[in-house]
């Protein structure tokens, strides 16, 4: 079994629980702990821009000389309705952290019978993958040689509409070498994995 990462005590048992009697563990690694995603990123940017367009609101709104003044001054009632959009991209702002944070909490397993993901956060969302689920999987490398194997997209909130996310092992050092080990469980047939 090969790692890159000291794996915590509470994921390992995590994993532990879900493997069936006799299935055996070939590679368990965590994902490189990046504070700037590219996902993570667009959204920190949309929260500076919204923060900094409702802080401008609610100063404007509050001021004694509002811009636009829709009643007799003093502090507008329509500052107000800054707020809740200053806490929204606060929030958003602070989105690398969260995405930080929860690869903290994530583990990618490959075992003699399947693909594991185990993605934590608020709580772990398991995800398994026979070898019949593995077959159209592909790479996507940098040239550290880190990178992504996407086993499938889906849409956000199960809807077929709008963005899709991808879902394999994300973010994962030697990815060449974790994809060579995920297309030899993929070409093993699927009784074979039961045994």
């Amino acid at each position: 079994m090969t790692t890159g990462a000291a794996i915590p005590r509470r994921l390992q048992e995590t994993v532990e629980r879900e493997l069936e009697p006799g299935e055996r563990i070939k590679w368990m690694d965590m994902p490189i702990r990046e504070l700037f995603t590219p996902a993570s990123t667009a959204v920190c940017i949309a929260g500076i821009l919204i923060t900094a367009f409702a802080v401008l609101w609610t100063v404007f709104e509050a001021s004694e000389k509002p811009l636009v003044s829709l009643g007799s001054g003093g502090f507008g009632v329509f500052a107000f309705f800054g707020i809740p959009f200053v806490l929204l991209g606060l929030g958003m702002m602070s989105s690398p952290l969260w995405a930080r944070r929860k690869t903290g909490k994530t583990v990618y397993v490959i075992t003699d019978r399947r693909a594991i993901t185990f993605d934590g956060g608020w709580s772990t969302t398991i995800r398994s993958y026979p070898p019949n689920k593995l077959k159209d999987m592909h790479r996507k490398e940098k040239k550290d040689g880190s990178g992504d194997v996407v086993f499938t997209r889906q849409a956000y909130g199960g809807s077929e509409d709008g963005e899709l996310m991808e879902l394999g092992f994300l973010r994962v050092r030697d990815v060449k070498e974790v994809e060579g080990m995920l297309r030899k469980l993929a070409e093993r047939p699927q009784a074979a994995s039961q045994e």
